[in-house]
């Protein structure tokens, strides 16, 4: 997917920023976790089956603050892709997920999520082991946690695969990332019966950060450069690591129950209409 920076509108369409969001050469989890934290050691499996390598989880040091990271993991080629299945995990990943973010609560660490997936995998296997079960006992776990979760939409977030590390206390959104309950292509196929109408889907899906900011669901912006995140990496991070430490510094200030009924209020207000 071919992006020409000086041909793009300064104005973009929700359809523009999902091709931003979804170019090839945007900056993945990968890219952002050695920018944004110190020592990270990745930890692996789920002690069930086996790893999911759509997931990166592991410890490091914010800021001197220790934190567990779990950061969805799409690949920058075609080999890569294929090992971390596109973005999409499985329940095995979910499963990792959960062993990682009850080991943050027994230690007391904070949960930094990043969050880039089309969606969890729909396939065969991963229904037969449980998918769907596996992303309610992901919601289950992060409503009640007792420690600050911060979600972080880097590109994707699509549909429950996103929804399931999005149960936050802060949701913090790239400007040219995007979130929905599925792609603008399902979208059109299901009302329009033409997938070819996304373009127009996309913009009535009110899927973009600018779009979600105002109803309530994303708690900050970060601003990118023109044409995405990919022509100005360190500033971007730069940008995360300053609105990771200043939402940080203020969730660690409260107390476990204070942290749960702000999280659970947050997701019950989302839609409500005054």
């Amino acid at each position: 997917m071919d992006i020409n920076v000086k041909t793009m509108p300064k104005q973009l369409s929700a359809w523009d920023r999902v091709l931003i969001a979804r170019h090839f050469d945007r900056p993945k989890a990968s890219d952002y976790i050695p920018l944004l934290f110190e020592g990270f050691i990745e930890l692996h499996g789920d002690r069930c089956f086996r790893d999911d390598e759509a997931l990166i989880g592991g410890i490091a040091y914010f800021e001197h603050t220790a934190v567990t990271v779990l950061a969805q993991n799409k690949g920058k080629n075609l080999d890569e892709n294929l090992r971390t299945n596109f973005g999409m995990m499985q329940p095995e990943g979910y499963r990792k997920a959960m062993r990682l973010a009850k080991q943050a609560e027994k230690f007391n660490r904070p949960i930094i999520t990043l969050v880039d997936t089309p969606g969890a995998y729909p396939g065969k296997g991963a229904e037969e082991r449980g998918q769907a079960s596996a992303i309610a006992e992901c919601l289950k776990l992060f409503a009640p946690i007792k420690v600050p979760v911060i979600a972080i939409v880097l590109s994707e977030g699509g549909s429950g695969g996103a929804l399931a590390f999005s149960v936050a206390n802060k949701i913090i959104m790239l400007e040219n990332a995007v979130y929905s309950i599925l792609s603008p292509e399902g979208f059109a196929s299901i009302l329009y019966k033409d997938e070819s109408k996304a373009m127009e889907a996309a913009e009535i899906m009110k899927i973009t950060s600018f779009d979600l900011h105002q109803v309530g669901f994303v708690d900050e912006v970060i601003k990118e450069p023109h044409g995405g995140a990919q022509h100005d990496l360190p500033q971007v991070a730069n940008l995360l690591i300053q609105a990771i430490k200043s939402n940080l510094d203020e969730l660690i200030k409260k107390k476990p129950d204070v942290l749960i009924k702000e999280r659970i209020v947050k997701y019950r207000s989302i839609g409500t209409i005054e």
